[in-house]
């Protein structure tokens, strides 16, 4: 979609209403989520007051009536934002952030906090900050040693291991 940038040309980019729309859809389909998970958990009343699903499942009820509402006035106003909500150079710019992010979540399932903590410190420097990879080794090292030294020797506060468990040779 296009549209007028401010200096009189036009600038590409993701229009208003498609995001509002991408976005009110996401949340009705994350509010259903929370209602169904809820139901299972039991969101009914009991003897003893409140199942625990209750209250989430009428939060995530209301999420997806205030999504709905959203989504269907996008559908059906004629006069749909067309302004620019973000240029490419703009999105490009946030998913630079995001990308590396989602992996990082990703990888912690598996390999733990700090081994993914290092990999995502380590890797970002590199590509976003064009760090040589000697730095970038030593500072993600230096960062997640530090880290667990203050959270598993010293705090005495385990932190996610992930499935693969990788630091299990520590004995931690």
């Amino acid at each position: 979609m296009e549209s007028p940038a401010t200096d009189g040309q036009t600038e590409p980019g993701v229009a208003t209403w498609k995001v509002e729309l991408f976005v009110s859809v996401l949340l009705l389909l994350f509010g259903a989520l929370i209602a169904w998970k809820s139901w299972e958990l039991g969101a009914g009343w009991r003897d003893d007051g409140p199942g625990a699903g209750y209250f989430p499942f009428y939060i995530g009820l209301l999420l997806c009536l205030a999504s709905a509402v959203i989504t269907v006035r996008t559908f059906m106003t004629g006069a749909r934002d067309d302004r620019v909500f973000a240029s490419h150079a703009q999105l490009r710019q946030v998913l630079t952030v995001l990308v590396p992010s989602l992996l990082f979540v990703v990888l912690a399932q598996f390999l733990g906090l700090y081994v993914a903590s290092f990999l995502f410190i380590a890797a970002f420097m590199v590509w976003v900050g064009h760090y040589r990879w000697v730095r970038s080794l030593l500072v993600s090292l230096g960062v997640a040693v530090v880290a667990f030294l203050m959270f598993e020797v010293w705090f005495k506060v385990p932190l996610f291991k992930g499935t693969l468990d990788p630091l299990r040779f520590l004995g931690f």
